[in-house]
C-alpha cells in the first residue's frame, strides 16, 4: 500500500485486462472477481477498501519528481516537480524547478530570469491567474 495508487479508471482497466488475459487461459473470470484481484495486487484487502483509498476526488495534474513541460508567462520550459500540495478541491500548489532559467519579461530593456515556479493550478494543470489577454500564467502539458 505504499506509493501512488493509480486512478479508478486505470484500476478498472487493469481488471478488464486481467479478465481478458485469463479468459484465453481458461474459464471466464467475472468482473467483480477481477476487481478483487486487482485490489489484492495493490496490497488492499478488497475492492471496496481500494476504492475508498483512491476516492473519487480529482487527481493532481502532476506527480512528485515528475519531469514536465509547459509554458510560464508565454515561455516554454522543462522542469522537475519538487512539490505538490492540495489547496482545495481541484486546486493544487505546485513547485517546479526549471531545467534552465527563463526570462519572463517581454521588454527589451529589462530581464527577470526565473529558475523556480510556485503556482496554484487546477486538475488540468492550468493556473487560475491569467494574463490580460486571458492566457493562464502557467500551463502544464500532460
Amino acid at each position: 500500500m505504499t506509493g501512488l495508487i493509480p486512478s479508478l479508471d486505470a484500476l478498472k482497466s487493469q481488471a478488464k485486462a486481467l479478465r481478458k488475459s485469463l479468459l484465453a487461459d481458461g474459464p471466464d473470470l467475472g468482473h467483480g472477481r477481477a476487481l478483487e484481484l486487482v485490489a489484492k495486487s495493490h496490497g488492499y484487502r478488497d475492492w471496496n477498501t481500494l476504492h475508498a483509498a483512491v476516492g473519487n476526488a480529482p487527481r493532481p495534474p502532476v506527480e512528485l519528481g515528475q519531469i514536465v513541460e509547459g509554458r510560464w508567462l508565454g515561455q516554454k520550459f522543462t522542469a522537475e516537480v519538487l512539490g505538490i500540495q492540495t489547496v482545495a478541491n481541484d486546486r493544487y500548489r505546485v513547485i517546479l524547478d526549471l531545467e534552465s532559467p527563463i526570462d519572463v519579461v517581454t521588454w527589451d530593456s529589462f530581464s527577470n530570469f526565473r529558475s523556480r515556479i510556485q503556482k496554484v493550478v487546477n486538475s488540468q494543470g492550468r493556473s487560475i491567474e491569467k494574463t490580460s489577454d486571458g492566457v493562464p500564467h502557467l500551463v502544464l502539458k500532460k
